[in-house]
């Protein structure tokens, strides 16, 4: 098929968007191409929100056949946490035949070069953008997350996501040039002169291990940042949240061929139910870089058995808040209210542990006592969330049966602040929503340890009492390092508190935001500005997104010829 995109339109369109890109990640300032509102789509070619739900409609129960190499079966069965089958099969693939086809393609890729490569990206990423409202739906009934968190979680922001790894891939293979002319004098002899060649090269396959909470978001960096540096990519998403993902195969496979590119340079691996194929993917000789987004068991074994690849994990951490004064008590309620309720805790960035000192804090509205602090935490969560609609709008629905099973389990864990209650979805009867329930731990008593030095995904929180500031410190100190976190909060007004917390998170490399009380919370990172985790404590092995995070994926080798 002769190639639809030229190298030069490509460029032409995309050349501007890559360096403003390039821009944002140097100067960390706001930037986004990518609108966050619903109601800035429907024009230039984009589904509106209409479009978009009829799009997203005529994909259930039909078969989305990618036009893989090696399909032996077909397979399916995502239910959505709202109580909908989505009836949708995918290919299943015979690996024997599907990787060495993916392989073919990587020298073309490879001599494409950075900025091609790159362009290439930004146009599978333009062309999801223009879907995004399908997009939204499909994250919605995969991952639960309610439909204005799914469209910007799953869309704009995710997009970011795979523009920033982008960006940040094409920065590290030009960082070397292509070509270089080597003259070394030898005094009265003639100097020495060669003309040197230097090429990225990459590394092979690289393996995306997909999420079932944010398939798009934790999958886009992943994905591009190996497709940009000369890699294809397998994506195996997680079984309850396929659609989004095999949708952005779809996508990539297309523009490939429009440019002239082969299409297996991204391709699926759906699976049968419990055939849990993530691991003989790990281990294959051709898989030579692994994204992983999940718990932390699985991520430690991808890091001790997935020997040949290079394998970037995000997993699990405690996530913790030091309370030790309040400058503003009523925005640090509602921040914090938000902030534990938002998609039902169910991200790995929700605050979990409340670290009080039980004498209690200093606030501009007089002195509180521990109780006082969690009761009125309580209150502004039941305030936020006492209207059921705007309840759904916050919580979405919960993932999986695991989650509620931990949510009922947390109220035998200690004196309940706030018990979760159940809330109604008239849209769809049959998702399962719950309020988060908050539960008081006395942090000296071993048995509390045991709960609150455990990660409890899900909308579960405590508040735990400790006998002073200092204790608070050196808990969270131990905290970041035996457990890991991607997020650390602190309310103080005091210097000298929060320089000592700032300096626990330099030492065990946590991501820090201090006195938030206004519309940006703890639990949320922007592109090209946050970094999402820190590679530097045990919740991660990585950041998203970073210099380190690209430039291990790919090579530079050396071809030198005398001048």
């Amino acid at each position: 098929m002769a190639a639809e995109l030229t190298a030069h339109d490509l460029i032409a369109q995309h050349r501007p968007t890559l360096d403003q890109a390039l821009e944002a990640i140097r100067t960390r300032a706001y930037w986004s191409p990518h609108p966050e509102h619903p109601k800035a789509y429907g024009e230039n070619g984009s589904l509106d929100m209409a479009a978009g739900k009829a799009a997203f409609d005529a994909l259930l129960g039909t078969r989305l056949d990618l036009g893989q190499p090696g399909t032996d079966d077909w397979v399916g069965g995502e239910v959505s946490p709202y109580g909908i089958e989505l009836g949708v099969t995918y290919p299943h693939a015979d690996l024997d035949v599907l990787l060495p086809a993916m392989k073919a393609g990587q020298r073309a890729w490879r001599d494409a070069g950075a900025e091609i490569r790159a362009v290439v990206c930004l146009e599978i990423l333009k062309r999801i953008s223009d879907r995004t409202h399908e997009f939204a739906h499909a994250v919605m009934h995969t991952s639960g997350q309610a439909f204005m968190m799914a469209f910007q979680a799953g869309g704009p922001h995710a997009q970011d996501r795979g523009l920033e790894a982008v960006a940040y891939a094409y920065v590290e293979q030009v960082r070397t040039p292509d070509t270089a002319e080597w003259t070394k004098p030898q005094g009265k002899r003639d100097p020495l002169a060669l003309t040197k060649q230097f090429t990225p090269v990459p590394r092979g396959i690289g393996l995306v291990i997909g999420c079932n909470t944010f398939p798009t978001w934790n999958g886009y960096p992943g994905l591009f940042a190996s497709l940009a540096t000369g890699n294809a990519v397998l994506v195996k998403p997680h079984p309850r949240a396929v659609l989004p993902l095999a949708l952005t195969v779809q996508v990539a496979r297309q523009v490939l061929t429009e440019a002239g590119f082969d299409p297996n340079l991204v391709a699926l691996a759906a699976e049968r139910p419990g055939e849990g194929i993530a691991k003989t993917l790990a281990t294959r000789p051709e898989i030579r870089i692994i994204d992983y987004t999940g718990s932390t068991s699985f991520g430690d074994w991808l890091e001790a058995n997935a020997r040949q690849a290079q394998v970037y994990t995000e997993k699990a951490g405690v996530n913790t808040v030091i309370v030790e004064s309040a400058g503003d008590y009523r925005g640090m309620l509602s921040n914090l209210a938000f902030s534990l309720s938002l998609y039902s805790g169910q991200m790995c960035t929700t605050p979990q542990n409340l670290l009080i000192p039980r004498d209690g804090i200093r606030t501009d509205q007089g002195p509180k006592t521990f109780d006082e602090v969690v009761a009125d935490l309580a209150r502004a969560i039941d305030g936020l969330l006492g209207d059921d609609a705007r309840a759904n709008a916050l919580l979405g629905a919960i993932v999986n049966p695991d989650v509620k099973a931990r949510l009922e389990a947390a109220a035998g864990l200690g004196e309940v602040a706030l018990a979760s209650r159940e809330v109604a979805n008239p849209d769809f009867p049959g998702a399962v929503v719950r309020t988060p329930v908050l539960v008081k731990l006395d942090g000296a008593k071993p048995d509390a340890e045991a709960a609150y030095m455990s990660e409890c995904f899900g909308p579960v929180s405590f508040a735990v009492a400790v006998d002073s500031v200092t204790d608070a410190v050196e808990l969270l100190r131990r905290t970041v390092r035996e457990k890991g976190a991607m997020t650390v909060g602190a309310y103080t007004t005091d210097p000298e508190v929060e320089e000592a917390v700032q300096e626990v998170c330099l030492e065990e490399a946590a991501q820090l935001s201090l006195n938030l009380t206004g519309g940006v919370y703890v639990n949320q990172t922007a592109a090209f500005s946050d970094f999402h985790g820190s590679g530097g404590n045990p919740a991660a092995n990585a950041a998203l997104c970073d210099g380190a995070f690209v430039a291990n994926r790919f090579r530079v080798v050396e071809v030198r010829r005398e001048a």
